[in-house]
């Protein structure tokens, strides 16, 4: 979307609201100084400029995303340009290819990678660590796992923000972009630090002026 003659009016980045944590991203893009808006139906999906995947169970938001028919024009939107950001369950939806997924489990793509669905575990064995983020300034992020994915491959298209730099999965990939898509394998929407939602606010200002 271009605009000419004068500044980008704002901007009204959608959540998709299906399943998983919606309202912790819309308090998070609100004071990111945008408008963030639930998405749950088709219509809804043709009114925003980008687009949250939250975090939550992918294997549950991709049934939900047929069944609320929002699978096909979020495929088309982003296919179109549009931005998107996943984290966590986000991530394997933006996913052109998913490991340990269901034979049924469908993703909306867009990312040419190669995601592992749990790969750090079930629940309990969730943590937290510090992650470097390529483009987010100052003390690493301070990531929250759960239950998260990491990305086994991605082509020279797709560029690595962050890895674990840490524990028994040091070097995993954890933060990846590809043009107008980024996702990562945890949750920023848990931790108050706004630096990951900015950058993603950013390259959806950059698309739009």
């Amino acid at each position: 979307m271009i605009f000419l003659g004068g500044p980008v009016p704002d901007l009204v980045i959608g959540v998709l609201a299906l399943q998983g944590d919606v309202r912790e991203h819309l308090a998070a893009l609100a004071e990111c100084d945008v408008i963030g808006r639930p998405v749950r139906r088709p219509e809804e999906v043709a009114e925003i400029d980008a687009l949250v995947i939250p975090g939550g169970e992918s294997t549950t938001m991709s049934k939900l995303a047929l069944a609320f028919e929002v699978y096909e024009p979020v495929r088309k939107r982003l296919a179109e340009g549009m931005p998107a950001y996943g984290s966590c369950a986000g991530m394997i939806m933006l996913a052109d290819e998913v490991l340990d997924g269901r034979p049924d489990q469908k993703t909306f793509g867009g990312i040419a990678m190669t995601v592992r669905r749990n790969a750090f575990g079930r629940q309990v064995d969730s943590f937290e660590a510090p992650v470097d983020i390529a483009g987010v300034e100052g003390e690493p992020v301070h990531a929250i796992f759960i239950r998260a994915p990491w990305v086994e491959s991605v082509t020279a298209d797709v560029e690595v923000l962050g890895r674990v730099t840490a524990g028994p999965a040091t070097g995993r990939m954890v933060a990846v972009r590809q043009g107008n898509l980024l996702a990562t394998s945890f949750h920023p929407e848990l931790t108050g630090d706004l630096r990951v939602h900015r950058l993603f606010v950013d390259m959806v200002r950059d698309q739009a002026s």
